[in-house]
C-alpha cells in the first residue's frame, strides 16, 4: 500500500506565506508526476500545480507567480511554497502522486487526506 501525508497547513493572514509538504511512503518503486489540488466547501476539487519526475512545473493561472511547487526525489516528497496568500486560497489542499509498484507492475494515482489552509484577517 501507498500512503501520502500532507502537512504544513494552518491559519495565515492575507499576504502571508505557508509551505505545504507531502510525503509518499509504502511499497514504492518509483514516483512519477506529483501535484497539488485544493477544494473549498461547496466547490469541486481543482488542480493547483504539478511537477513531473524531471522537475518540469506548471501552475493554474490563479496561483501562477505566487506558488512554487518542488520535489525531493530522494525523499519521495513534494512541496508547495505559497506566497502572497489571498482569502480565496482558503481550501483543503491535497497532494497527488503517480506511483509505480512492483506488485501491480503499473502506475496508479494516490491521494493524501488533505491539509487545511485558511487565509483570513
Amino acid at each position: 500500500q501507498v500512503q501520502l501525508v500532507e502537512s504544513g497547513g494552518g491559519l495565515v493572514q492575507p499576504g502571508g506565506s505557508l509551505r505545504l509538504s507531502c510525503a509518499a511512503s509504502g511499497s514504492i518503486f518509483s514516483v512519477g508526476a506529483m501535484g497539488w489540488y485544493r477544494q473549498a466547501p461547496g466547490n469541486q476539487r481543482e488542480w493547483v500545480a504539478g511537477v513531473t519526475s524531471g522537475g518540469s512545473t506548471n501552475y493554474d493561472d490563479s496561483v501562477k507567480g505566487r506558488f512554487t511547487i518542488s520535489r525531493d526525489n530522494a525523499k519521495n516528497m513534494v512541496y508547495l511554497q505559497m506566497n502572497r496568500l489571498k482569502p480565496e486560497d482558503t481550501a483543503v489542499y491535497y497532494c497527488k502522486a503517480a506511483v509505480y509498484q512492483r506488485t501491480s507492475s503499473s502506475w496508479d494515482d494516490y491521494w493524501g487526506q488533505g491539509t487545511q489552509v485558511t487565509v483570513s484577517s
